[in-house]
């Protein structure tokens, strides 16, 4: 373990929050056991983590469905690498869902059998940069930005919590032929949730009714996550998110990097950024009034 500074470690070439992990809980997810049946998302923070565990939560718990069981989302879909509430999840009931940021070389190697499903939900990095920089502030478990400029410069070296953002992305899709994988935007799934729900429930061979895909698109809105308990991280200890300083779900819009960034620090970015996505097999939407085209170059999506 290498530390870093007093909120992160290093450890087997990853950053991860000191006080919710240790080298040895990481090491343990070698052996980790998976079930044919479990379903992980994996992102890279704020990408939409929270929104597609609210998702899966209603698609496969009718209780969640119907608002007849009070669990919350963090029970629903637990963090794989930050077991925060201690929970074995060897005794839970198939199917699980879990929550991971980790890199692709990290994961359960159980995984590696394309048995178990994963969906991997990725997000314009503008955005994600803007959202990350205002989570900051409210998660005392990460250091507080000194200001905008400072968080910006760190997270394009790759500096916080999970290492740089292109890193992770190409990682998991460069070795996708590994795993059974979902790749889905966040962009797509504001523009068209209904069809994004669809692709879930195809992927993960779920039937659902039409009454119960209506149920799952109309809970699963931001707006309605936004006042729903179980969905929106008020139930997470100060100590972890200190909602009373901001929301966790705080805007959960395409394009909000345009009111942030300034057009040097827009430009400082794509010039750090650009040579590698222009490589990436993704279209990238930067605004919810666009068409999801690529801000660079024009490589076609796959997912």
């Amino acid at each position: 373990m290498e530390p870093l500074d007093e909120f992160m470690y290093k450890y087997k070439g990853f950053h991860f929050i000191r006080d919710l992990s240790s080298p040895e809980s990481i090491d343990a997810l070698d052996s980790f056991e998976i079930r044919d049946d479990d379903v992980f998302i994996i992102t890279y923070p704020k990408s939409g983590t929270i929104w597609t565990q609210n998702i899966l939560s209603l698609i496969f718990h009718e209780g969640h469905r119907d608002g007849t069981e009070n669990i919350t989302l963090a029970e629903r879909a637990p963090w794989l690498e930050y077991n925060t509430f201690h929970v074995d999840y060897r005794s839970r009931p198939s199917p699980r869902l879990f929550s991971s940021h980790l890199p692709y070389y990290l994961v359960p190697k159980g995984l590696q059998n394309g048995r178990a499903k994963i969906i991997y939900v990725f997000r314009n990095p503008k955005d994600v940069l803007v959202s990350a920089y205002h989570f900051a502030k409210i998660a005392p478990k990460i250091e507080t930005p000194k200001d905008f400029d400072t968080f910006l410069e760190r997270f394009l070296a790759g500096k916080g919590v999970c290492n740089l953002w292109l890193d992770h992305v190409e990682g998991w899709y460069a070795h996708k032929g590994d795993f059974s994988i979902l790749f889905l935007s966040y962009e797509d799934m504001k523009k068209d949730l209904r069809s994004a729900v669809l692709k879930i429930c195809s992927f993960l061979g779920k039937k659902l009714t039409q009454k119960e895909l209506d149920d799952v698109v109309d809970k699963a809105t931001f707006d309605n996550m936004k006042v729903d308990a179980r969905a929106n991280y008020t139930f997470m200890t100060p100590g972890i998110v200190d909602c009373s300083k901001g929301a966790f779900l705080r805007k959960g819009t395409v394009g909000d990097w345009k009111n942030m960034l300034t057009v040097a620090q827009n430009e400082r970015f794509d010039r750090v950024f650009k040579e590698r996505m222009e490589k990436l097999p993704f279209k990238f939407c930067w605004d919810i009034h666009e068409d999801s085209e690529p801000t660079f170059g024009s490589v076609e999506e796959n997912v």
